[in-house]
Parts: C-alpha cells; sequence; structure tokens
C-alpha cells in the first residue's frame, strides 16, 4: 500500500510540475539553482536532471527564452523568463488549474 501511495503521489506532483515551473519563472527572471530551490521550500522536490529537460521543452514549445549572464563565480549563467506565448499559456493553464482543484473539490470524501 505504502509503494501505491508513492507512487500515486509522485504522478501527481509530476503532473503539475510544468505548471509550478511556469508560475515561478513569471515572478521573475530566474537561474535553474533558483527555480530549484523555489520548489523545495514548497516541497516539490526536484533535482537539475528533471528541471533541464524540462526547461528545454518548455523553450522549445516556445514558452521560455532565455539570455545568459556573466558570473564571478564560474561559466556565464541562463537566466529564463516567459514569452509572451509564454504568459498566455500560463494564464490558460492556470485557468485550468482552478477548474480542475474545484471539480476535485466536489469529489473529495466529505468527513
Amino acid at each position: 500500500m505504502d509503494n501505491y501511495i508513492a507512487n500515486v503521489e509522485a504522478q501527481m506532483r509530476k503532473g503539475i510540475l510544468e505548471l509550478c515551473i511556469l508560475n515561478i519563472i513569471a515572478q521573475e527572471e530566474i537561474y535553474p539553482s533558483d527555480i530549484i530551490a523555489k520548489l523545495k521550500e514548497s516541497q516539490l522536490i526536484v533535482v537539475e536532471g528533471t528541471l533541464y529537460p524540462l526547461l528545454t521543452r518548455l523553450k522549445n514549445a516556445g514558452l521560455l527564452s532565455y539570455r545568459w549572464v556573466e558570473s564571478t563565480s564560474g561559466p556565464p549563467r541562463k537566466y529564463y523568463k516567459l514569452t509572451y506565448e509564454g504568459e498566455q499559456c500560463l494564464a490558460e493553464l492556470n485557468y485550468s488549474w482552478q477548474q480542475l482543484v474545484n471539480a476535485v473539490k466536489k469529489q473529495l470524501k466529505k468527513p
């Protein structure tokens, strides 16, 4: 049973990860390590191996852009921000999320 619950929880988290990442990037132009830190603060633990392919997919879909920023402590860093298309997509996804939350709340077992 514990494995089943852990698997379902992992699938739910994975399903909303893109929405959370887009919302984080919408707040400010941001470096991937800072995205990971913000996700961890919300107990959505993500590793670089999960985040970077997701960022690439979102960029390839035209939802993100990035710019290189010189770093005083190493190589240049990519900072991501939403494109206009990304802002439009996020607005629609946030609306869809609210619709889904409302629908699920209606189905949850009442105490």
